[in-house]
């Protein structure tokens, strides 16, 4: 397999990828994240066109870990290159890149993928062989995925130590900004507040604080790739939140209380709690099936995820 990007992400698939077994190389723009790759002694270079030849002779997975602003340039160049690969990604928007990669890399079996898994770092150095054991991995399922292409993606992010939800990349994209484009933006107005109280706040600053902005140390390019690329389900969410902050403010303005808005809050975080604790049925889809898509798309939907996949069948799990 072939890695194009070697930052926090495509360098840990490319560090997972080599400790499971599998033959893997990349190729990054970024000089000094190909060089300290070659130094820890795996296959990188800066010559992206090369290892995407390398692939098409090879017939190997490529696995896209660039920035989303970079995924319309690096999908011609596989358009160019490796026009008949399989192929994925592991941005963190999805309807976009699914409607990129139709219009530049057509012949490509493309299913698209996003990992749920990362830290506040960037860079090759960030990177682990281990991160993305017992994480969440969304690979994609349209109406026209190539179900074969799919069952190979998946496959290669179960080596990699997780569990795979199938979704539509609208679903997808309308989860993520919920639980991780809004968090991103909250995190840096919490951030931005704080530090607006000057060195006291700071001085006093612990635990509810640091957690509630731990993310705000991201690249400030990188959340707001993903951010302003998920514009369209995120705008909704966000004024949904401005809502029930708009709604504590008036009741703290009012009434000086906030039962209703802590306690839905409150509750919120038990039902993740709940859901992490829930009792699991196994569940099987025939990937043959005439109804394959919508029974991997409904499992994704009820919170399930597949663990592995075998003589044509995706092995899962649903509460």
């Amino acid at each position: 397999m072939c890695v194009i990007g070697l930052g926090l992400i495509g360098g840990s698939v490319l560090r997972a990828a080599a400790a499971a077994g599998r033959t893997v190389w990349g190729a990054t723009t970024a000089a000094g994240d190909a060089e300290a790759a070659l130094a820890d002694g795996f296959d990188a270079s800066t010559d992206v066109v090369a290892a995407l030849r390398r692939a098409a002779d090879r017939d190997a997975l490529v696995v896209l870990a660039v920035p989303l602003t970079a995924v319309e340039e690096v999908l011609r160049t596989v358009g160019e290159c490796a026009p008949s690969c399989l192929l994925t990604d592991v941005t963190s928007v999805k309807t976009g890149v699914v409607t990129a990669a139709r219009a530049f890399a057509p012949q490509a079996r493309f299913a698209a993928g996003h990992p749920m898994a990362g830290t506040a770092e960037s860079g090759w150095r960030a990177g682990t062989a281990t991160l993305f054991r017992g994480a969440a991995w969304v690979v994609c399922v349209e109406d026209d995925t190539d179900l074969a292409a799919w069952a190979e993606v998946a496959r290669f992010a179960i080596d990699l130590g997780a569990h795979v939800v199938p979704l539509t990349a609208a679903r997808h994209d309308e989860a993520v900004a919920r639980i991780s484009h809004l968090p991103h933006l909250l995190a840096a107005v919490l951030a931005a507040v704080g530090a607006d109280g000057g060195p006291v706040a700071l001085a006093l600053a612990a635990g509810s604080y640091t957690d509630g902005t731990r993310v705000a140390a991201t690249r400030p390019d990188l959340v707001r790739a993903m951010t302003e690329g998920n514009r369209e389900a995120l705008l909704p969410v966000l004024d949904e939140a401005l809502g029930r902050l708009g709604a504590m403010r008036g009741s703290l303005a009012s009434t000086g209380g906030l039962a209703v808005s802590i306690n839905s809050g409150h509750e919120g975080a038990q039902a993740l709690a709940s859901a992490r604790q829930a009792t699991l049925s196994g569940v099987r889809v025939a990937l043959d099936a005439p109804d394959a898509r919508n029974g991997l798309r409904a499992l994704g939907e009820r919170g399930g995820r597949i663990t592995a996949l075998a003589d044509g069948t995706a092995i899962g799990e649903v509460p």
